[in-house]
């Protein structure tokens, strides 16, 4: 089984710096973000359209590029986590995550005996269809898959400790839209209303060694929690890359046509 870079990294110190794909059906969309320089990419399921047949065929082609996939799950039920993994993704986020029993539940299920309950079948995407010793693959898909809790609840907040001290756990980020939608903030300038419940995580997941992150496409927030010490740095997705390139590019070809009209 490959070893899982991001988690080379993130013990390493170092920060991660990736994207999701949203929208996109096309598995050309990791060669574009390794282009771009994206250490990771997440392909989404709870919002996204794609059913599980086309975010594997788009998890096959990043494991042959630089770009480490990884799938934001809809939920934590065990078929809509195991899958996707035995598909190749060498890591999920859950999201909606509120409680210490969600999460033992959910290290519980995507992890192989001793340490959980998974099932298994070795010859699959997750091994590029290599053949390999039972105990052996099993082994390393336990060491090496990502278990990345998506922070995004006020009752998260609050239990924050009790999540990110699961073992299993390996990193948490942050959902800020729906976390504002969660503590009832309404003013426009929401990032700045949730610093501290943000801080709140961080703290957390530092003191117990747990790579943290956070989701967002506003660029100023992303290099001042870089600043602060996260790891995992989320920008933006492939919806808003398409439409503020389209945007950059028309409103130029309209303000030059002014001019020379």
């Amino acid at each position: 089984m490959k070893q899982n870079p991001l988690r080379l990294k993130l013990e390493a110190g170092e920060t991660i710096y990736g994207t999701m794909a949203q929208d996109s059906r096309s598995p050309s969309i990791s060669l574009l973000m390794e282009q771009a320089g994206c250490d990771f990419m997440f392909f989404d399921m709870e919002h996204g359209p794609n059913d599980l047949g086309v975010v594997a065929d788009m998890v096959k082609v990043a494991r042959l590029t630089q770009v480490v996939p990884l799938v934001r799950v809809p939920n934590d039920e065990y078929h809509l986590m195991a899958r996707v993994l035995d598909a190749g993704a060498m890591g999920i986020m859950i999201p909606r995550i509120e409680t210490r029993e969600q999460v033992e539940m959910i290290v519980e299920y995507t992890h192989y005996p001793p340490v959980g309950v998974r099932g298994c079948s070795v010859p699959k995407g997750h091994n590029d269809y290599r053949v390999q010793s039972l105990w052996e693959f099993t082994e390393q898909a336990n060491l090496e898959n990502m278990i990345i809790l998506q922070i995004e609840r006020k009752k998260a907040i609050e239990n924050i400790e009790e999540l990110v001290s699961v073992e299993g756990v390996d990193a948490v980020v942050l959902g800020p839209n729906d976390l504002a939608l969660s503590m009832g903030v309404r003013e426009k300038d929401y990032l700045s209303v949730l610093e501290p419940a943000i801080q709140t995580v961080l703290d957390a997941a530092k003191k117990y060694n747990v790579p943290c992150g956070i989701h967002t496409g506003n660029m100023d927030w992303l290099m001042e929690w870089d600043r602060r010490g996260m790891q995992i740095i989320t920008y933006s997705d492939d919806i808003s890359f398409l439409r503020s390139g389209a945007a950059n590019g028309m409103n130029k070809l309209r303000e030059a046509a002014k001019k020379n009209s």
